[in-house]
């Protein structure tokens, strides 16, 4: 397999198809860092990541010649025109600008006292400066320099972190001495996108990735979230590309369904009212009562502040006529206040109305789904071997570093499969990627193995290369229960689901290697995996690697209807819910099996990272959803 370097030497520098530029990579990703390219004209565009400006001449040295006597005939301040004569400063003035004769005039002739005022009229040019701005277009980690002249824009325009600029000109060595082998001299800008140095989040160096979640739309240009987002890419490439040399077949499944996968898992409710509440609000009658938006709290306040009047005219002897409309005043509120405890206890009376079911979107209850995996069986029952890579849902309040409301899965299903055949694929896809991830995103992983983790590229080396061990969760159980030398914080015994302490136990220092364990007790796994023999357990897998843990579950799914029908009743299911999967069982069915991958975890394990926020391009979380 050729090498990013190896490609991009043999590439000419060409124009991005659909922008007219060139992008970095094709420059900065070669082996000789864009050397070979000198002397070429391109147009490149990105966002400044650093900058610094020079000046461009230095100052010439101030002189110490004296300034001649007028009308002598000293050359101090003369040169020499065309002609050859010697032509007083003065005069070249006068010569040139006819209006500083009146000047002149006006000072009475002294040429000394004209020369200071002349220098305070003639504004002094300003020194030239060159930005060097470093830019990156989210193609390569390097980035690369650009020296603009001040002549073309001024530097405080360009220089601000987190402008775009969009530059043409010539390819050259650099000017000055420092890390880059290549450096572009800007001829023209095409574009400029400033940016308000106040309220721009990125201005600061080195924010730390947990502040950068603040501002997610904007994370994306620093260099480490760059990097990681390239590893997302490139492992995504690398699944598709596993499957389909596989012969497997991709297809979307269903982000809404009726169908609880798992059995026990908490999902968001989709609300299905094809009524919106502002149209709601429009079909609810207007009424011209003043009254309905007093409160009865309000009206006995104001008949106590009433009664009180009243109670002073009496006391008083006021006029009869004042004390006859305090009253008056008084018995209309008391009626009020009666009216408006008839409607409270009407309205309590009265029973909520059920809604209409011409009012809802589907005719039963839909959630987002946790999981594709009952609706692959069924590709899986007519095209043999699927896969599916899309969002999953869970309504779990956590806090796991490993978990996340939105997540992304790989789920396959291989029709006429059994347990050890679905382990084995299993082994084999995450070898592949692991190996295909070191090939084709080496910068990337350099990058971050300086930033964040140093041990990622042997991680992933050593996970293409070594075989994984294969144990029983019997197995694991009695190997934990005899570790003498660590105690754990949760008591291990068959039957309890293992810790991520356990997981981390077992691979990182027992087994020192990526580890399968199958067989687990029936009650850990959900409701339609295949019971073994032993009536006890069944045929599933986990996948532990180390870093980040379980990267893979997968299972071989019970085909036997009985077995399935009973298991839905012992877990208080709904079974209308599961007709339709029933009926799998019930028509042709055949022996299958599958599992997932938790995506956004295997970005985590190639990437070195602690947190799957950071490993997300915008993180849905409990009661975080800022974007």
């Amino acid at each position: 397999m050729a090498t990013d370097h190896q490609l991009f030497d043999e590439m000419p520098v060409n124009l991005s198809k659909y922008s007219k530029r060139v992008l970095l990579k094709t420059i900065l990703d070669r082996a000789d860092g864009g050397l070979g390219l000198v002397e070429q004209r391109v147009v490149v565009g990105g966002w400044v990541k650093s900058s610094r400006e020079m000046r461009k001449d230095p100052p010439p040295p101030p002189t110490t010649t004296t300034q001649p006597p007028v009308g002598g005939g000293g050359g101090g301040d003369a040169k020499e025109d065309a002609g050859g004569k010697d032509v007083k400063c003065v005069e070249v003035f006068q010569s040139r600008f006819p209006f500083l004769r009146t000047i002149i005039k006006v000072f009475g002739g002294n040429i000394a006292h004209t020369k200071e005022k002349l220098e305070s009229i003639v504004p002094k040019p300003q020194p030239s400066m060159i930005s060097f701005l470093q830019i990156s277009d989210g193609s390569s980690v390097v980035s690369l320099q650009i020296m603009v002249d001040s002549s073309i824009a001024p530097p405080s325009l360009l220089m601000p972190t987190g402008t775009c600029i969009l530059a043409e000109g010539i390819l050259q060595k650099p000017s000055l001495q420092g890390k880059h082998v290549i450096e572009l001299k800007a001829e023209k800008l095409l574009h400029i996108g400033i940016v308000d140095q106040d309220r721009y989040p990125l201005s600061k160096k080195s924010l730390p990735l947990a502040r950068l979640r603040n501002c997610a739309h904007f994370r994306p240009r620093t260099t480490t979230v760059a990097s990681v987002m390239r590893v997302r890419n490139v492992l995504t490439q690398a699944s598709h590309t596993f499957f389909q040399n596989q012969g497997f077949v991709h297809v979307e499944v269903p982000i809404l369904t009726a169908t609880d996968t798992d059995g026990f898992s908490e999902k968001f409710e989709v609300s299905t009212s094809s009524v919106s509440t502002k149209e709601q609000k429009r079909e609810e009658p207007v009424s011209m009562d003043d009254t309905v938006n007093i409160s009865l709290e309000t009206v006995m306040l104001s008949i106590a502040e009433k009664s009180k009047k009243v109670e002073e005219l009496k006391r008083t002897d006021s006029n009869k006529e004042a004390l006859a409309a305090a009253v008056h005043d008084l018995q209309k509120t008391n009626a009020l206040a009666a009216e408006l405890e008839a409607r409270l206890k009407s309205k309590s009376r009265s029973k909520p109305k059920s809604k209409s079911k011409s009012s809802e979107f589907f005719s039963n209850e839909a959630f987002l789904t946790s999981s594709g995996s009952l609706h692959l069986e069924s590709c899986a029952s007519a095209l043999g071997n699927v896969y599916a890579f899309g969002p999953r849902f869970q309504a779990d309040i956590s806090e796991s570093k490993k978990s996340l409301a939105e997540s992304w899965m790989i789920e396959t299903e291989i029709a006429f499969s059994e347990l050890e055949d679905v382990m084995s694929c299993a082994e084999d896809f995450l070898k592949f990627v692991s190996d295909y991830v070191s090939e084709n995103c080496y910068e990337n992983l350099y990058f971050l193995s300086k930033r964040v983790d140093k041990t990622i590229i042997d991680r992933l080396r050593s996970m293409a290369s070594t075989p994984f061990e294969k144990i029983s969760y019997t197995t694991a159980v009695e190997v934990l229960e005899k570790v003498v030398d660590k105690t754990f914080e949760t008591k291990i015994q068959w039957g309890a689901a293992l810790t991520e302490e356990h997981e981390s136990y077992l691979v990182d220092e027992f087994y020192k290697k990526p580890v399968i364990i199958y067989d687990h007790p029936q009650e850990l796994k959900p409701f339609n995996v295949r019971i073994n023999d032993d009536g006890k357990t069944v045929a599933a897998f986990d996948v532990i690697v180390p870093k980040v843990g379980v990267l893979i579950r997968g299972s071989q799914k019970e085909e036997r209807l009985n077995h399935l029908s009973k298991r839905i009743n012992e877990l208080g299911l709904q079974k209308e819910q599961y007709e339709w999967y029933l009926d799998l069982r019930k028509q042709g069915t055949v022996k299958h099996s599958g599992f997932s991958v938790t995506f956004d975890v295997m970005v985590l394990f190639a990437t070195g990272l602690n947190d799957v926020q950071d490993a997300v391009p915008f993180p849905r979380n409990h009661g975080k959803l800022h974007n």
